[in-house]
């Protein structure tokens, strides 16, 4: 597994592995490298058959700032702004990749702003837990760039046409109350308490059923261009899967012995 970087750190707690953006003072800014080293990491914790869950996290008070917008001025003076903006997004789409196909539950825990590809990052995750001081920023419109990351998926998705428009050309910060209400964030909690409730969470969907989970990522990203013949039919191979499986007779047999399942303890 890929050890600590000097902006990216990256632990095994037990089952967890939390993975932490490590530029405080550029509120977790994410260049050429951080990005790459990003993406090196989910790909080692995604092969990684003892970790059960995965927490993506900032440093300080921010989650990320989104693209280091210091390292894109230099590259507009070099001239190659285009080309190496053509990697970075490149690297990003495999940080989004890796965390939506990822075959264990990946949770957000956002201290503060996640703006930009952060945003993007954030959204791609399968709980959000934030911070109340903790805020979604779009950012591509303030610097007349287009939204990437798959956040123009996302955001209709989750919201609606309407919901996006709302969030991409309305007042450029969605606040942790409003994000909240619109189940961009999950759960609010304060700041003191983020990381240990965060590894809580964790925690509890490492001992739940990890190949059900894969199902269920997997179901609801096709559940959004997908029929409801060709959604139930995906669904009815998943419940052949699982019946194959050591899961689902294990939950069968909990229940008929009146005790909790014990997902963790099969391989």
């Amino acid at each position: 597994m890929t050890g600590p970087m000097p902006t990216l750190n990256m632990e095994r707690l037990d089952a967890i592995a939390r993975i932490t953006l490590n530029r405080p003072d550029r509120k977790n800014a994410l260049g050429a490298d951080e990005m790459r080293g990003l993406h090196r990491a989910l790909q080692d914790v995604a092969q990684d058959p003892d970790v059960r869950a995965v927490i993506l996290t900032g440093a300080g008070q921010a989650f990320s700032a989104g693209g280091d917008v210091h390292e894109m001025a230099q590259w507009l003076e070099k001239g190659v702004l285009p080309r190496l903006f053509h990697e970075l997004v490149d690297e990003q789409e495999g940080v989004i990749k890796e965390i939506v196909e990822m075959a264990k539950p990946v949770i957000a825990a956002i201290p503060g702003v996640a703006a930009g590809g952060g945003m993007s990052i954030v959204l791609a995750c399968d709980w959000r837990i934030a911070t109340p001081e903790a805020s979604l920023v779009p950012a591509f419109p303030s610097l007349g760039g287009v939204p990437d990351g798959g956040l123009t998926f996302f955001l209709p998705h989750y919201l609606g046409i309407g919901g996006a428009q709302e969030v991409l050309y309305g007042s450029g910060r969605v606040s942790a109350e409003r994000g909240r209400e619109l189940s961009l964030f999950h759960e609010l909690v304060p700041a003191r308490e983020l990381q240990a409730h965060a590894l809580e969470r964790a925690n509890e969907l490492s001992k739940g059923p990890i190949r059900a989970f894969t199902w269920m990522k997997r179901l609801l990203v096709e559940s959004y261009h997908s029929s409801l013949q060709r959604q139930m039919e995906l669904e009815r191979r998943g419940m052949v899967e699982a019946a194959r499986g050591d899961e689902l007779p294990e939950g069968v047999r909990a229940f008929l012995a009146k005790r909790p399942p014990r997902f963790d303890t099969l391989k």
